[in-house]
């Protein structure tokens, strides 16, 4: 029996910046596709994620810009929720970790991590700026890998080899804001005891044969090199470690990585407040045949894999010391990690400071949001890297979508308003007309398929092939001729071009929700088909004593549903206008030419 409860936990962007199209292809657009598919097929989906809003990078660009972390988060935050917004991710609540909501669930986690002896305090070298006085954070640290030599290890982890590190470790440190050499001091912090879930995470990892076996494998081959890891650090800005002696110290907070990924749990319990029944989190986390499915980039895969879950172990008091479960209760480790692999941009790395980027705003100033995320549903990096280039963008835009799906829409919509004003019904159908509804219906299983597994290239490719034997039926069919000779086979052949184009918007609303909704429109006469993000304001009360600020919250349960549904024979249409707009190959020149300056 599948699960009714789906969790949808999307890696939390950081609100250092807006977030660009890079961003998006790992987290934000694959997480919404498989999303917007599952509440189709009539599953309960909690999506939920926010921005990331502290750590170093953020203190550090304050002070930069002469604004508190604070200000600099508030900015940000709201920039890439309206970006979102605008490439319509449907999140069930995208909020923020500066919440009283967040810090209390962080802390919530701390203390029965702690009560169960998965956290010990101890003190450590910890790397100082030689010119500031202040704490180096492990990932403002590079030098030599000790264990494989690459030359840009972070002082927490190696991205070459995959191995946890401390700063102390690498060889020729340097920090990453200024390159000076980091000086190493002694000083008391809280590890989370890693090696004490070494064997739960290797029974757990064993038995995760449904995931991608890239991800599996990478996690196990970690498990012989976990080490205590530190989950506070000597900073101003993050989440206060609640107990008496550390609760008021300005110098020491709970480390970024550590609250980040606890995010996904306040997210929901938050959630659950604002709709007004407090437990209704719950079903999510702690149900047995709830499941979890974590969209994130591949290099967020330990994080998820091994960390997050060792912290949710601890919590419900399963480990090398036992325990028993905190105040929340005991709580589901992920069902799935589902990585993606890194975009690139015509060849090069995404880089802001050196203007190798598209932010997504940018993007959805100049283009549409479905052109966008087809881009990335067919051409993203799902399961390899992958290079997104401007003429390939204008290529898939003008070919597939304009020519091949609007096109469809529009050729058969029209000839159906012209000729005969509305849905006609059918007559007499013919063998190409039976396969062409097969085809069309078998699709729903094949490509659900596909979704529910995160295949989401082969996923679109399915539906798009319905595109194309629809495009090809009417081409066969010459409905265009029969109006004076054939009437009643012209009406049969349009009301079956037409089923399927609406079967094809179905088949479609997960990768094209926008679109989608206008083509529904057109042969539906009705609106709230896809249903789409909304910026809402909390006050302080709603907010729960945190200071107002927006989150991205909507109503998805009613309109789509993962089924073919008769069309109405009878209902008026007229003439369509266009979904999509073709591109100009110009288009290519400009957007180079932008990089270039």
């Amino acid at each position: 029996m599948s699960a009714e409860h789906i969790l949808t936990a999307v890696a939390w962007p950081y609100a250092n910046g807006p977030r660009h199209i890079g961003h998006v292809a790992g987290f934000g657009v694959p997480s919404d596709v498989f999303s917007r598919y599952q509440r189709m097929a009539g599953k309960k989906v909690l999506m939920v994620s926010g921005t990331d809003e502290h750590g170093t990078p953020i203190q550090v660009q304050a002070d930069n810009e002469g604004v508190t972390p604070r200000e600099l988060a508030d900015r940000n935050a709201l920039v890439i929720a309206k970006d979102l917004q605008q490439l319509g991710l449907s999140y069930d609540l995208f909020t923020r970790t500066t919440t009283k909501n967040h810090y209390a669930v962080t802390q919530q986690l701390f203390l029965g991590l702690l009560k169960n002896g998965y956290v010990f305090p101890k003190t450590q070298l910890g790397a100082i700026s030689p010119s500031t006085g202040r704490t180096l954070p492990d990932r403002y640290i590079e030098g030599t890998c000790p264990i494989c030599s690459y030359p840009s290890a972070r002082g927490d982890q190696c991205d070459n080899c995959g191995n946890q590190l401390d700063p102390i470790d690498l060889i020729e440190p340097r920090s990453r804001i200024n390159g000076e050499t980091p000086k190493f001091v002694e000083t008391e912090h809280y590890f989370l005891d890693l090696p004490a879930f070494a064997e739960v995470l290797g029974e757990w990892l064993r038995k995760q044969d449904h995931w991608r076996t890239n991800v599996q494998k990478f996690s196990l081959n970690l498990l012989d090199d976990l080490k205590p890891r530190a989950i506070t650090r000597d900073l101003e800005w993050g989440v206060p470690i609640p107990l008496d002696e550390w609760r008021d110290r300005p110098d020491k907070k709970i480390y970024v990585w550590f609250d980040a990924v606890i995010g996904y749990l306040s997210a929901s319990i938050q959630w659950a407040h604002l709709t007004g029944d407090p437990d209704a989190w719950r079903p999510w986390w702690q149900e047995p045949d709830s499941r979890s499915y974590y969209f994130m980039g591949k290099d967020n895969i330990v994080f998820h894999s091994e960390i997050w879950p060792a912290m949710l172990f601890g919590y419900s008091g399963i480990g090398a010391k036992g325990g028993t479960p905190g105040e929340l209760g005991a709580l589901n480790r992920p069902y799935e990690v589902v990585s993606s692999e890194f975009l690139t941009m015509e060849g090069r790395k995404f880089s802001s400071s050196r203007n190798v980027v598209i932010y997504v705003g940018d993007m959805l100033s100049r283009y549409d949001a479905d052109a966008l995320r087809y881009y990335l549903a067919v051409a993203g990096p799902e399961n390899q890297d992958t290079d997104f280039t401007w003429s390939e963008f204008v290529r898939r835009n003008n070919d597939e979508l304009v020519a091949g799906w609007g096109n469809l829409v529009n050729r058969t919509v029209s000839m159906t308003a012209k000729n005969l004003g509305s849905i006609p019904a059918p007559g007499a159908l013919t063998d190409a007309d039976h396969e062409l509804l097969r085809t069309s219906q078998a699709a729903f299983g094949t490509v659900g398929d596909l979704l529910a597994r995160s295949r989401q290239k082969a996923a679109v490719g399915e539906a798009m092939n319905v595109v194309g034997a629809a495009n090809k039926y009417l081409s066969d069919m010459e409905p265009w001729k029969l109006k004076n000779s054939d009437p009643e086979r012209m009406a049969s052949v349009l009301h079956v071009a037409l089923q399927v184009v609406d079967d094809a918007k179905t088949l479609l609303t997960p990768f094209l929700p926008s679109s989608s909704s206008k083509v529904h429109a057109t042969l539906r006469g009705s609106d709230g088909w896809a249903g789409m993000p909304q910026l809402r304001e909390l006050d302080e009360e709603t907010a729960a004593g945190s200071p107002s600020y927006s989150v991205l919250t909507g109503d998805y349960e009613t309109g789509a549903r993962w089924e073919s549904t008769p069309i109405d024979v009878g209902r008026p249409l007229g003439p369509p206008t266009p979904i999509f707009a073709k591109l100009d190959p110009s288009v290519v020149d400009e957007e180079l030419a932008r990089l270039a300056d």
